[in-house]
């Protein structure tokens, strides 16, 4: 499965268009690496738990996506672009998103 962020692919000719394929994520904060972040927003610097956190779910989201863009037959998925949005105050959404097409 290729996946890229722009509208085409180098050497490849989009032969289907197969439509809006999108896999999504909540993840909830964990009190322990809130303590963490508390401790770090005193020193400065990156807050790691959180970093991870972000990461997981944004693959957990690719995954679904890609999943979805296998069972419409699709061998590759162009435009996908990445959303997060608050769910209430302790969860957040990681959306994955992009058109799944055939090329050869």
């Amino acid at each position: 499965m290729i996946i890229v962020t722009s509208d085409s692919i180098a050497g490849k000719e989009v032969v289907a268009t197969l439509g809006l394929v999108k896999g999504n994520t909540i993840r909830a904060r964990h009190i322990g690496r809130d303590i963490t972040a508390a401790l770090k927003n005193l020193t400065g610097g990156e807050i790691e738990e959180y970093t991870k956190l972000m990461g997981e779910a944004r693959e957990q989201a690719l995954d679904r996506m890609i999943e979805i863009a296998e069972n419409l037959g699709a061998n590759a998925v162009i435009d996908v672009r990445f959303s997060t949005s608050y769910i209430m105050g302790q969860a957040a959404e990681v959306l994955a998103y992009g058109t799944a097409v055939k090329v050869k």
